[in-house]
């Protein structure tokens, strides 16, 4: 980690990531729990969850082709301004007190958007500007910060909201976009794009049309898939697991205010414990990873993940919950991403948790339960030297 943070390209991507992650995770928050007080509906909540998949499922199967195509580190910027720009509009309709639920699931909706070309493309920038062998490390580190200061800034705003409402929170985030623009604007100077493949004649790329290399590298990506059993398993537990944690903004607040009756600052803790959590364990990852390997680390982080989800409606006192989704940070680090199942998640769990908050839950935990059996599924080892042998 010491010498990930000596490269200063990569301290100003950090710095950013956290700096807007924290913003980001603020607006998260607050955004659902003003839902939550506005509506008193759990259904509401799956709503404004489903929403933030929507544009994943529209975007994700074109991103790698742009991405590959722009400057990562202009895109990452164009992004940044462009949702600090949505939420400016919504923050001033929140401070005159105009602001309406259906405009929130708008803002949503965009901004998420923006996240979700924004998610590769700094995975992306990322690997170009860390060494092979590093790049572990540094996406273990990139993670635990995002997902830290995001769940992080969740408790802050249980602390807080109260005191600045909803408009408050939302001119805190918009400041940390500009904050983290003007920290990708320090990284480095000039156009970088990727090669084109040295493999690929040059005529036929300039014949090819957008079209028909979007159908070219999405067949070359499913014939991959085809003689790669363990991926396609590890793709399914990857959407598995998405799915999960991001429905658990559903359940989240309703459990401070319907079982502890703690409000928005046990809603904070709650947030405080997950995101600890997640940034704490980005001492360890990269060393667990390494001694048990990716997949048997995923289906640990899976199965405990289950557990915790299982039990944490069922904890008698609030301190408990939030050792627990401490644990389930923890977890958490070990990221991966996938999107289709949080459509029918977000409405099923909305609705089961308006009649029985303890089902809802334990609908999440299922799903945990399911990624910890398709990451633990045995693999022939045919499929896992096929998956090897590009490394060697």
């Amino acid at each position: 980690m010491r010498a990930i943070l000596q490269k200063r390209t990569l301290r100003w991507v950090f710095t950013a990531n956290v700096i807007s992650m924290l913003g980001s995770g603020m607006n998260s928050a607050a955004v659902a729990w003003y839902i939550l007080q506005a509506t008193h509906s759990e259904m509401a909540l799956g709503t404004f969850a489903v929403l933030q998949t929507i544009p994943a499922m529209l975007m994700l199967p074109f991103t790698g082709v742009f991405i590959d195509r722009e400057d990562r580190r202009r895109l990452v910027m164009m992004l940044d301004a462009a949702r600090a720009l949505v939420i400016l509009v919504v923050c001033f309709l929140a401070f005159a007190g105009k602001v309406k639920v259906w405009e929130l699931y708008l803002m949503n909706t965009l901004v998420a958007a923006g996240f979700w070309m924004f998610w590769p493309t700094i995975t992306a920038l990322i690997q170009e500007l860390t060494p092979g062998e590093e790049f572990v490390h540094a996406n273990t580190f990139l993670l635990a910060g995002i997902q830290g200061g995001w769940l992080i800034a969740g408790s802050i705003v249980g602390f807080v909201y109260n005191h600045i409402g909803l408009g408050g929170v939302l001119l805190i985030d918009c400041s940390t976009y500009l904050v983290s623009f003007l920290c990708y604007f320090a990284v480095r100077k000039g156009r970088h794009v990727v090669p084109r493949p040295a493999e690929l004649r040059a005529d036929i790329v300039a014949a090819e049309t957008a079209f028909q290399r979007f159908m070219r590298e999405m067949r070359e990506g499913i014939q991959f898939l085809r003689g790669n059993r363990n991926v396609v398993l590890l793709g399914i537990s990857w959407a598995l697991f998405l799915g999960a944690m991001m429905t658990g903004v559903v359940v989240g607040p309703p459990l401070s205010d319907k079982v502890f009756h703690a409000g928005a600052v046990g809603y904070g803790w709650l947030n405080a414990g997950w995101g600890t959590g997640a940034f704490l364990s980005a001492l360890y990852a990269p060393l667990v990873i390494a001694r048990l390997g990716s997949r048997r680390s995923i289906a640990i982080s899976t199965g405990v993940l289950a557990i915790c989800m299982s039990v944490a409606p069922l904890s008698p006192h609030l301190a408990i919950a939030v050792a627990i989704f401490g644990i389930m940070g923890v977890q958490n680090t070990f990221y991966f991403a996938g999107t289709a199942l949080q459509i029918v998640l977000g409405f099923l769990v909305g609705a089961v948790a308006q009649f029985n908050l303890v089902a809802g839950f334990a609908i999440i935990g299922l799903v945990y339960a399911a990624a910890f059996i398709s990451a633990s599924w045995p693999v022939g080892a045919r499929a896992a030297a096929t998956a090897v042998s590009p490394a060697e």
